[in-house]
């Protein structure tokens, strides 16, 4: 019995080890980002009578809808840490309800940031008409594809908790699973000001 304890240990070690290191590659891969928009932003000349900056643009991002998104991310990072929380108590029921609150909040997301591509597609705004359009489809659209992956990875776990699968010895499911929907609540906290507000 001690045996199978200890392996249980070890796997769980292993698999918060394993999401650790995936998520430092993910913060490295929008470090990147992040790092050649700053570069790109900072090297553009200030807008003269023969120049116009592409990045002038950004005031025509929707603040008020990327503050509404903000919001909707951070209390789905509040919601997924109390299924976190649930689930080292072995409340099957609570890990539900929380992961179904935060997976409608994701998807709240999704359809906002549909509403904002479509009205910039709409004013015939696209990734290729300027480096500053370029950068905020690529870093908004690589974000929004992680919560979507996300979205899947908790309608899974929501599915195993309707079905009583987790306990206070099992749970480390929910438990990386949380961490990865940090990560992607952490990254629109640096792209929200980034993009909207700078």
């Amino acid at each position: 019995m001690e045996n199978v304890v200890v392996e249980s240990t070890e796997m769980r070690e292993r698999t918060r080890l394993g999401m650790w290191l995936f998520l430092a590659s993910e913060i490295m891969f929008f470090a990147g980002f992040i790092g050649a928009y700053v570069v790109l932003r900072t090297i553009q000349p200030a807008t003269t009578p023969g120049h116009v900056n592409p990045f002038d643009d950004l005031g025509h991002l929707n603040k008020w809808l990327a503050l509404v998104n903000t919001v909707v991310l951070i209390t789905s990072s509040l919601t997924m840490a109390l299924a976190v929380a649930a689930a080292h108590r072995g409340d099957n029921k609570a890990i539900a309800k929380n992961i179904l609150i935060t997976m409608v909040l994701g998807v709240t997301f999704l359809i906002i940031k549909g509403f904002e591509y479509n009205a910039k597609f709409q004013a015939d705004h696209f990734p290729s008409t300027s480096v500053m359009y370029a950068c905020y489809f690529t870093m908004t659209g690589f974000h929004g594809l992680h919560v979507l992956i996300g979205i899947l990875f908790l309608f899974f776990i929501w599915l195993f908790a309707m079905r009583g699968r987790y306990s206070v010895n099992r749970n480390v499911g929910v438990e990386v699973t949380g961490l990865y929907w940090h990560l992607v609540d952490v990254i629109w906290i640096f792209l929200f000001p980034i993009l909207y507000l700078l």
